[in-house]
């Protein structure tokens, strides 16, 4: 995820240039922000530590031994995750998202350099609960989930923090590797294209980085995670189209409340029925008799948006982290926010006309269990 720490930017502003709600919210920002940088400890030494517990240790060796795997795979690195931050709690910030009931489109915050954003981080929970509220009250889907992990781009030095360690070794090298891909090419404009990009370096990188350690049930995996990843892509499409299609139809009350409720009980039948089969890492549990909720959708697909078209760029660069990153850096160089998705389909297009301009995948066995 990236939060883009905009009190760093806005200060020379002034008061006046926002209300005061979100002043409080741009100082709470830059306070977190302190404080975070102000426990960081670098990583190298905890690793060598004999103090360190060992868990934290073992964790945090993996953390160095991928910064290092992402020069070899020409990601840039920087300063990202040289050090380690304790936040002190569970939960590092909460991430509002926003739609219209009778569309599946975002609500966006704008700020410079990065542009429109379709979310935004709240390191204070009533804060978030508060802005929530407010534009429930406005007639808004809301949707508020927890985040453990961010990146500011580049511009200052990320810690690891505390929050990002609570899962399994392939989610923290996977996340090492989507932070830093953040670093590597950032579109402007372009949330959907850049989280939908780190999420296929991200287990794609953990793949490879698993497979040249030995690891090869880690990096099965890796690569049946970002698979799994797909299938939520195409499962999120497809809703996103039923609901486009029923706003069609039914833009306003009642009519639109039935048509929420019917793809809604489409919805919990596909996740529980085809798409739970298809998934090998992801377990889909009971589901809540919960209603559709547009901000919910908007924020599942963010990270998920076309993941296909990543996938057939991989593997028509055989399969390939380092070359197909490259190439697509040199792709989007200097395209809007809004073309980078079609000059996408117009690169692959013209690679399935001339096979030779990339190169053929290696196949990759997928069929023992991890």
């Amino acid at each position: 995820m990236v939060l883009f720490v905009v009190g760093m930017f806005f200060a020379a502003f002034g008061a006046a240039y926002v209300a005061s709600e979100e002043v409080r919210y741009l100082s709470r920002a830059v306070v977190e922000e302190i404080k975070i940088l102000e426990g960081r400890r670098p990583i190298a030494e905890l690793v060598a530590d004999s103090a360190t517990p060992a868990e934290l240790r073992r964790s945090l060796a993996l953390v160095l031994a991928a910064r290092d795997y992402a020069a070899r795979l020409g990601l840039e690195a920087k300063d990202t995750y040289t050090s380690y931050s304790d936040v002190g709690r569970d939960t590092l910030l909460l991430v509002l998202s926003a739609a219209p009931k009778n569309c599946v489109c975002p609500y966006t915050w704008k700020y410079p350099i990065v542009g429109r954003i379709p979310y935004k981080g709240f390191f204070d929970p009533g804060m978030a609960r508060r802005a929530a509220a407010k534009l429930e009250r406005r007639g808004y889907d809301v949707y508020l989930r927890p985040a453990g992990a961010f990146s500011t781009l580049g511009w200052l030095e990320d810690p690891l923090l505390s929050t990002a360690l609570d899962r399994d070794p392939v989610e923290l090298v996977s996340t090492v590797f989507h932070e830093i891909a953040h670093n590597t090419l950032f579109v402007k404009h372009a949330v959907p294209f850049n989280e939908s990009f780190a999420q296929m370096v991200g287990y794609r990188a953990a793949e490879a980085f698993f497979r040249d350690r030995g690891d090869t049930a880690a990096a099965r995996r890796a690569a049946w995670r970002w698979e799994d990843e797909i299938v939520l892509a195409d499962y999120y499409t497809r809703l996103a189209q039923r609901l486009r299609g029923a706003y069609a139809r039914a833009p306003e009350p009642p009519g639109l409340d039935s048509a929420r409720a019917e793809v809604g009980r489409w919805a919990r039948a596909e996740l529980a029925g085809p798409v739970a089969a298809r998934l090998r890492t992801i377990r889909i549990g009971p589901l809540a008799e919960r209603p559709v909720n547009n901000a919910r959708v908007v924020a599942a697909t963010i990270y998920r948006e076309r993941l296909e078209l990543f996938e057939r760029w991989y593997r028509a660069h055989g399969a390939d982290v380092r070359r197909s990153v490259a190439a697509l850096e040199r792709l989007v160089d200097g395209v809007p926010g809004d073309s980078v998705y079609p000059a996408l389909e117009r690169a692959l297009a013209a690679l399935a006309r001339d096979p030779a301009a990339g190169s053929p995948a290696p196949a990759i066995d997928t069929t023992s269990a991890p």
